[in-house]
């Protein structure tokens, strides 16, 4: 409700007398059914509510509730107002989920408590409403809240298959996407990594100088032994029981180093000599001890370089090869070759819809859970789909569709595919 004061009806606002006139005279319902609680007016002053004879079905208030009058057989929340604060709103819920004295009737419909709310984006109060009442340590009562699109919670989530939309079912089985491809005498194939890319690096050219550049520490390293032992307490199961510190020693072992080394350069030998090399460059600003004291820092700082110029010097094979024309990105129309699915399984729970609560019109596929969406991606899905020039969009799905293998290990995956109507 957002006004009850005697001199604040005939506003723009909806007031508490507002709300019961409507009740009675459009749902018929009778006066002696109806209660207003405010600051103003309390008709449930002294008045049983649990009592079996007790008339009243409907309380009207502003804050009452919110501020801690909790009516725990209550299982309709109708909110008037447009909350724009989650963790009032989730208050509001967590009042009407307190039901000590509820018993479970079996019957799906009265076991579940209702609201209804008005405001434009009804999918994100959902979701702050389930983060709140995690917060507040009632996770397994927020996986079950779901809005009016909802199929039930997590727990309960079903498989189901979707399809294209009707009106994109033209394009099932057409739908080829681009990709890099090598060319091998008369045909093509995907790009590989290792034998590519990784197999042309020249790793005489790789620069490791800015490992002289690292500041070392004391070479002065401590270690400290602890003898632990059965405690004679029966609330602790250990107890020291003697406590050592000694020097550090450390040494540098040179086929160490290179072992740790060979997990950015896939060569040992030249692994090997890269770490000498370091280790000498090191040495011209550093004595014996200081390097050894610092020798598991140096190896973690010298991965760090290894693996930034082991991916320029990729990207210069890859950039070298594509300008032979050995490497292109094309369309190739085979079976198997970037060919979106015509059918996917989702988990059915709820519907992804716009900003403001309607569906969306113009996702490839006739059904989008929610859930498969964080709140960029579905503030971008929404903003796409009102969009006059987008024939359709995807939400690509990680290590199952479209990929694209570049320059480094790691392909791209892209989070959304679309296409723009031909019309102008």
């Amino acid at each position: 409700m957002e006004r009850t004061g005697k001199d604040q009806r005939g506003t723009d606002f909806i007031h508490a007398e507002d709300a019961k006139e409507y009740l009675m005279k459009k749902c018929n319902v009778p006066e002696k059914h109806i209660a207003i609680k405010s600051s103003e007016k309390d008709d449930i002053e002294g008045i049983n509510l649990f009592a079996k004879d007790c008339d009243i079905r409907y309380i009207i208030t502003k804050q009452a509730l919110q501020e801690g009058w909790d009516c725990s057989f209550a299982y309709i929340l109708c909110i008037l107002t447009n909350p724009q604060s989650a963790p009032g709103i989730t208050q509001l819920v967590g009042r009407i989920l307190r039901q000590p004295n509820a018993r479970k009737t079996k019957v799906k419909e009265l076991d579940e408590c209702y609201i209804y709310t008005y405001k434009p984006n009804a999918a994100t109060l959902v979701r702050e409403i389930k983060s709140g009442l995690e917060i507040e340590g009632l996770g397994d009562i927020a996986g079950r809240l779901v809005n009016d699109e909802g199929r039930g919670g997590e727990n309960n989530l079903k498989d189901r298959e979707t399809s294209y939309r009707q009106g994109f079912k033209k394009f099932d089985g057409k739908i080829y996407l681009p990709k890099f491809v090598i060319q091998e005498k008369d045909s093509w194939r995907d790009i590989i990594f290792e034998a590519d890319i990784l197999n042309g690096i020249y790793w005489s050219k790789i620069g490791i100088n800015e490992i002289g550049k690292k500041t070392l520490g004391d070479k002065q390293t401590k270690e400290q032994e602890l003898t632990l032992g059965l405690s004679k307490e029966e609330k602790e199961l250990l107890q020291e029981t003697g406590r050592l510190e000694t020097k550090g020693t450390l040494e540098i072992d040179e086929a160490f180093l290179a072992r740790q080394l060979s997990d950015v350069v896939p060569n040992p030998w030249v692994a090997f000599d890269l770490g000498k090399e370091a280790l000498q460059i090191l040495s011209k600003k550093y004595d014996k001890e200081t390097i050894a004291a610092n020798f598991v820092f140096i190896i973690e700082e010298l991965k760090k370089i290894l693996d930034k110029e082991k991916i320029r010097l990729a990207e210069d094979v890859f950039r070298k090869i594509l300008d032979k024309k050995k490497l292109c990105f094309f369309l190739i129309q085979e079976k198997g070759h970037h060919l979106l699915p015509s059918h996917i399984k989702v988990k059915s729970n709820r519907q992804l819809v716009r900003t403001d609560n309607s569906p969306i019109q113009k996702s490839l596929f006739d059904y989008v859970p929610d859930e498969d969406l964080n709140e960029t991606e579905k503030t971008f899905a929404s903003y796409r789909d009102e969009q006059e020039q987008l024939l359709w969009w995807y939400r690509n799905r990680v290590r199952k569709d479209f990929q694209i293998q570049g320059w480094q290990r790691n392909k791209i995956y892209p989070d959304f595919i679309a296409a723009n109507s031909s019309k102008t």
